[in-house]
């Protein structure tokens, strides 16, 4: 099978969970391509047999890039076994990592007409030193308010890597309907 993971980066750990992805899907012996939204144009999303999703968030938002492919393409990606994951820290906290209990995916889920076939949240990964000035400040803010780490030094990587490992196994044996 041919897969397409798509997906959309603020900081570069959602490529690395897409990347782990890669890695179990083409264990199956699938074709993968992975590629940012932001270079999907020349992307034939019927060249494809299944199609992956995943995004992070900033601020509380998914990237206007996902919402937009998602609502151009919502036919097509209603033909094709699919799905969507999402990528926060809010999901660090085992009462939001599940696609029922995340605050940042249920608000997503309603600006898409799209429903994806299968869905997860991941917890990310806060790294202090990486980001610019004033979103380092913002997120220390919202971690103090939160019950986060709040030390400027604190790289901390929240992934559950073997609830990534159960999705991929889950999406590597969807199927196109006969």
């Amino acid at each position: 099978m041919k897969t397409l993971i798509l997906y959309s980066s603020t900081d570069g750990h959602t490529i690395k969970i897409c990347q782990f992805l890669q890695k179990i899907i083409e264990r199956q012996g699938d074709e993968i391509t992975l590629i940012s939204v932001e270079h999907e144009s020349g992307i034939n999303l019927q060249d494809f047999d299944r199609i992956i999703i995943g995004a992070s968030i900033r601020y509380g938002k998914h990237s206007p890039l996902i919402i937009d492919f998602i609502n151009n393409n919502t036919r097509i990606l209603n033909t094709l076994p699919n799905a969507f994951f999402s990528v926060n820290l809010v999901a660090r906290k085992p009462e939001k990592r599940e696609p029922e209990t995340n605050p940042y995916l249920k608000t997503f889920l309603k600006q898409i007409s799209w429903k994806p076939m299968e869905l997860a949240v991941f917890a990310g990964k806060l790294d202090y030193p990486r980001y610019k000035f004033r979103d380092r400040l913002m997120i220390r803010l919202i971690m103090w308010m939160t019950g986060g780490p709040t030390d400027r030094n604190a790289v901390v990587e929240f992934t559950d890597w073997k609830q990534v490992e159960t999705f991929g196994r889950l999406v590597s044996q969807m199927k196109q309907s006969p």
